[in-house]
């Protein structure tokens, strides 16, 4: 029997507003229960909250007065991948314990993708995160 590998990508800029930030985890969850992975299973559940967390950080930390972020989200066999641009070099996301003013969030990052990681692009960065999806998961 073959196995389907599937591919998918949405790609979108969003503007660096609480409500661009809203919308683009709205349409993260969306593209998922499309690609097979429904609204309230995990996988979508996970991804949803990790472009919630990138996207707000991307707002809120990266924000460079008329830039827009940008999101990526790629399915490629059993992996998904999720990437927030901003133009915002100087801003580096780092975990941080619970207590301090920033950085909690990705600690959920960290807790929810396989990997993350941060890449250096021109103008800014792209935090990017790492999910992998099981046969069996969904669909």
């Amino acid at each position: 029997m073959k196995s389907e590998i599937s591919t998918h990508e949405f790609a979108m800029r969003f503007t660096s507003t609480p409500r661009g930030a809203r919308l683009a985890r709205r349409l993260v969850s969306h593209r998922l229960d499309e690609w097979g992975h429904p609204y309230d299973g995990p996988v979508n559940e996970a991804v949803t909250l990790i472009a919630a967390e990138l996207a707000a950080n991307a707002v809120r930390h990266g924000h460079v007065p008329g830039r827009d972020f940008h999101l990526r989200l790629i399915e490629s066999g059993r992996s998904l991948r999720l990437e927030v641009s901003d133009t915002r070099t100087e801003r580096l996301p780092e975990v941080r314990v619970p207590g301090g003013e920033s950085g909690r969030g990705l600690l959920l990052v960290e807790a929810l993708a396989d990997k993350w990681g941060v890449t250096p692009r021109l103008p800014g960065k792209s935090v990017w995160a790492e999910v992998h999806v099981s046969p069996a998961t969904e669909r």
